[in-house]
C-alpha cells in the first residue's frame, strides 16, 4: 500500500458561511446558487456584510479529502496558502481533521490567503463569492514528486486549469502518480471553466485521465454536444466516466458497463459540498474495488448527508451510513 490512498490538488479557501435571504441577495447584487469569482474589493465588502458567519477549511478538492478522511482513507492535499491569520488557520484544520497538508504556508506573498464569501438561502441553495487570491498561483514547484509519485489516486481540481502554470502542475502531478502505478481523475468543477479550455480539458481527459467526474451541464459544455452523445464520446477516450443530474439518476460508464444510480431527493438544508461530498463516497467506493453501482451508491449518500446540514463537510460517520445501507 502506498503513503497516500488519494491525494488531492486545489484552491486552499476559506469558506465563509452566513444565512441570509433573497432580499439580502438582490440588495448586495449576488447571483443566487452559482460560484462568482470576486476582486479584493468586493471580498472584504461582502465579509463585513456576513451576520453571524461562520469559518471553515474549504475548496472542492479539499472538501473531497475531507470526507474521505472521514470514511478512514489516508489522504494528503496540495494547495497554496499565504503565511497569515487565515493560511494559518487552514493548514492546521487540514490537519486536525487527518489530511497532510503538504505545503507550508507562503511567507511574504502578494497575494493573501483565498476566501469564499457563501450565502446559503432558506431554501439551501448557496451563492458563492470567491475571492481566489494564493490558491490560484499554484504552479509545478508547488506539486512534490514524493506526494504524486506514492497515491493510489489522484484527484484533480478542474477550477485551477484556468491558469497556465496550473495546466503544467496537473500535468506533473499526473505523471508522477502514473510513474508510480496510481490512477488519475478530475473533476470538471464548472461548465464555464470548460468553456474557457475545451481543448485542453479534452486533452487532459483523453490523454492523461483514469476518471472524470462532472456534471451534466459540464459534460455538455466538454463535447458541445447533448448529453448522451457528450458520455459516449467520453467513455471512448477515458477509462471511467461519472455524470451527476442535479437530483435525477447518477450515470456512470466504465469496465464496460454503464449503470444508473438513483437519487432520493430531499430538501436540503445547505446545497453546499453536494458535489464534493459525492465525489467522497465514490471515490471511497473506487479506491476500495467496489462495483460502479455500489460507489455510485456511496457517493448519493455522502452527498445526502452533506445536504442535510450547515457546511460542506460531513457531520456523521459516513462509513456507519454505507454499513447500514448494507453497502460494505
Amino acid at each position: 500500500m502506498k503513503k497516500y490512498q488519494v491525494a488531492g490538488i486545489g484552491n486552499a479557501i476559506v469558506d465563509v458561511l452566513a444565512q441570509t435571504d433573497d432580499t439580502f441577495l438582490d440588495h448586495m447584487g449576488i447571483s443566487k446558487g452559482i460560484m462568482q469569482l470576486i476582486e479584493r474589493e468586493r471580498a472584504e465588502t461582502l465579509y463585513a456584510a456576513m451576520d453571524e458567519r461562520t469559518q471553515a477549511p474549504g475548496g472542492s478538492v479539499a472538501n473531497t479529502l475531507a470526507g474521505l478522511g472521514n470514511l478512514g482513507l489516508t489522504t494528503a492535499f496540495i494547495g497554496r496558502v499565504r503565511d497569515d491569520a487565515l493560511g494559518r488557520f487552514y493548514a492546521k484544520s487540514m490537519a486536525a481533521e487527518g489530511t497532510e497538508f503538504v505545503n507550508p504556508p507562503v511567507a511574504g506573498a502578494d497575494l493573501p490567503t483565498s476566501r469564499s464569501m457563501i450565502f446559503v438561502t432558506p431554501d439551501g441553495e448557496r451563492s458563492m463569492n470567491t475571492y481566489l487570491g494564493i490558491s490560484a498561483d499554484l504552479s509545478t514547484e508547488d506539486v512534490p514528486l514524493e506526494v504524486a509519485e506514492n497515491a493510489e489516486i489522484l484527484f484533480l481540481e478542474g477550477y485551477l486549469f484556468d491558469k497556465d502554470h496550473g495546466k503544467a502542475a496537473f500535468l506533473k502531478a499526473s505523471q508522477a502518480c502514473h510513474r508510480g502505478g496510481g490512477r488519475t481523475g478530475i473533476a470538471l468543477s464548472d461548465p464555464f471553466c470548460v468553456d474557457r479550455h475545451r481543448d485542453s480539458f479534452r486533452r487532459l481527459v483523453k490523454d492523461e485521465m483514469d476518471y472524470v467526474i462532472g456534471n451534466y451541464h459540464e459534460w455538455e459544455s466538454l463535447y458541445q454536444t447533448d448529453l448522451e452523445s457528450a458520455l459516449t464520446q467520453a467513455a471512448s477516450e477515458c477509462g471511467m466516466v461519472v455524470c451527476t443530474r442535479s437530483g435525477a439518476d447518477v450515470v456512470l460508464i466504465g469496465r464496460g458497463e454503464r449503470v444508473e444510480v438513483p437519487v432520493h431527493r430531499v430538501v436540503p438544508v445547505d446545497a453546499t459540498g453536494a458535489g464534493d461530498q459525492f465525489a467522497a463516497g465514490f471515490l471511497y467506493g473506487f479506491a476500495t474495488g467496489q462495483s460502479l453501482a455500489v460507489a455510485g451508491k456511496m457517493g448519493c449518500l455522502a452527498a445526502s448527508e452533506v445536504i442535510s446540514h450547515f457546511g460542506a463537510r460531513p457531520e456523521v460517520d459516513v462509513k456507519a451510513m454505507f454499513r447500514g445501507h448494507g453497502l460494505i
